[in-house]
């Protein structure tokens, strides 16, 4: 092309939606005019929302096919009933990655390369964040730039990305309003975050000990909900993740169930064998757990704030590594921050640390939690109890695996 069509937000939207739809729901594509209606109109994934009515939606695709960017075309089977096919990913000549990101920014504007990862996998498997921002620079290195980078905003933990299709709507700058990129704990790579946090651990591991060794007393919902996992498990075994200095992992073992505790932190390992040595802990990777070795899998497994520091591109994978080692009808308990927000501590317990705490959507969650094949599920959301000092919603997930 020689230059670059110019979209208008009603035209950014319906091409949009047409590229994802295409992509994610191909046996419906092309789409007609009323599920290209509900496409523009729906309230996920889109930014912002918008209530197009069925005339806006067919003048616009009508002007559209005139600028050659849409074809009409009859439903080659049934009823004959119009439908609409986009071909923009033709006349910008796009390659799929680049069609991937395209899409996700003309739905929901302006994205840091983190964010547009996450948003993109059911449109193209990137494999890391690295690789969305080596094609961002690629289609911003054409001839007639795609996209360009933007200057990074007070409050923003990366710089947002925008197509250079047509207008962007600009988003308010108030800390409240801006995007979350999750994925900027594992900006430097997931190695050096995994090395951070267990440095941190291992610095804190005492002092951490002695404020957390009697929580439990205080939390009457959680003691509730161990109490359950103790009562299901019926003496099996269970394991926590992510342990710390091991007061879950005994308080569970107190009351009746073989339970045992791993934790990345080999001094938090060290810790928690000294204040209850009459409970097993190793040190381990939560990723990488195995069966136990008394048992064809675990009656529980319990990751109690142990995903707190994963990006949200690792959660899936995560959460699938809880869920194979766990026996037929066994449970998992996930205990997690809620929120849209990543806190970067530089100081904990009174020790210097380097260590980012991230707040995941309990939607996103609990989704991951039943892509994960698991059944029953039932999830709490509680707020901060403020005379313990707390500042975060708590999001406490419960599924079964299926016998």
């Amino acid at each position: 092309m020689s230059e670059l069509p110019v979209l208008e937000p009603e035209d950014q939207r319906i091409l949009g939606s047409l590229l994802e739809k295409q992509t994610t729901v191909p046996a419906s594509y092309p789409l007609t005019a009323n599920a290209l209606r509900s496409a523009c109109n729906q309230t996920s994934n889109r930014e912002p929302v918008v209530d197009f009515d069925q005339q806006t939606v067919e003048r616009t695709a009508r002007a559209l096919k005139e600028r050659g960017l849409l074809r009409i075309v009859w439903s080659d089977v049934g009823r004959r009933t119009l439908k609409y096919h986009q071909v923009l990913d033709e006349r910008l000549g796009l390659e799929p990655d680049e069609r991937a990101l395209l899409t996700v920014l003309l739905l929901r504007g302006a994205q840091a390369p983190g964010e547009l990862r996450t948003r993109t996998e059911r449109l193209y498997a990137f494999a890391d964040r690295a690789e969305v921002e080596a094609c961002l620079r690629r289609m911003a290195g054409r001839p007639q730039p795609l996209v360009r980078e933007l200057e990074r905003r007070p409050g923003q933990q990366d710089r947002r990305w925008v197509h250079l299709l047509g207008p962007v709507p600009q988003q308010i700058a108030s800390a409240d309003a801006l995007p979350v990129d999750r994925e900027a704990v594992i900006a430097d790579g997931a190695e050096l975050r995994d090395a951070q946090v267990q440095s941190s651990y291992d610095a804190v591991a005492t002092a951490y000990g002695d404020h957390l060794v009697d929580e439990l007393r205080g939390l009457p919902f959680e003691t509730w909900l161990l109490d359950r996992v103790v009562a299901s498990a019926a003496g099996r075994p269970v394991v926590e993740v992510g342990s710390g200095p091991g007061h879950v992992t005994a308080y569970v073992a107190d009351g009746g169930a073989e339970a045992m505790g791993i934790d990345v932190s080999p001094a938090m390992v060290d810790e928690a064998r000294r204040r209850f040595p009459g409970v097993s802990f190793e040190v381990g990777d939560l990723r990488r757990l195995s069966r136990p070795a008394t048992s064809s899998g675990w009656a529980a497994v319990l990751g109690w704030y142990s995903l707190i520091h994963l990006a949200t591109s690792e959660l899936p994978d995560a959460i699938a590594a809880l869920v194979r080692p766990l026996a037929p009808g066994g449970w998992l308990v996930l205990a997690l921050h809620a929120g849209a927000e990543v806190r970067h501590l530089h100081e904990w317990f009174g020790h210097e640390v380097d260590l980012q705490l991230v707040l995941h959507e309990p939607a996103f969650v609990v989704g991951a939690v039943a892509a994960a094949g698991l059944v029953d599920l039932e999830w709490y959301l509680r707020g901060p109890l403020a005379s313990r000092g707390e500042t975060t919603q708590r999001l406490y997930v419960v599924a079964r695996k299926p016998a």
